[in-house]
């Protein structure tokens, strides 16, 4: 069955070529390669995270390749924290957890712009909390104290 898209969901705003450029220009990567690598890892370890409406509404919003790169992923039963999305990033790319993180941020970056900002906090919503500064943006969310 395919997903039909949503009346409200617009176009890919850029080509897998621009988003790449534009993670090159985030990230300060010497070469397209790079950047492509990049792209392709934290794409495919977001997957991994993501599920649900959100899952396919930001698959629509990417351009096609990096769409199947977030979709090729089966989502991990275990919900990693940011700093565990970044720490399992290191270790299944044999980097240290600093590149990790700087590649983190110059991708998702570029996902937050494709995905505009009401997709982005249904995106947000459904992962730990400490996910928003991986996309850039500050922790609006409170945390839930017990009843006393």
């Amino acid at each position: 069955m395919y997903d039909q898209p949503r009346p409200d969901r617009p176009t890919t705003a850029m080509t897998f070529d621009q988003m790449l450029e534009r993670v090159r220009y985030e990230g300060a990567y010497p070469t397209r390669e790079r950047a492509e690598e990049a792209v392709r890892t934290v794409l495919a370890a977001l997957g991994r995270q993501v599920t649900g409406d959100e899952r396919v509404d930001l698959a629509q919003c990417l351009p096609v390749e990096a769409a199947l790169t977030l979709t090729a992923q089966i989502p991990d039963i275990e919900r990693l924290t940011g700093w565990g999305f970044v720490k399992d990033l290191a270790a299944r790319t044999g980097v240290s957890p600093a590149i990790a993180r700087w590649d983190t941020g110059a991708v998702l970056a570029t996902v937050t712009v494709l995905a505009g900002p009401d997709l982005l906090a249904r995106v947000l919503h459904r992962l730990p909390d400490d996910y928003a500064l991986l996309f850039g943006q500050a922790q609006l969310r409170r945390p839930q104290h017990a009843a006393a």
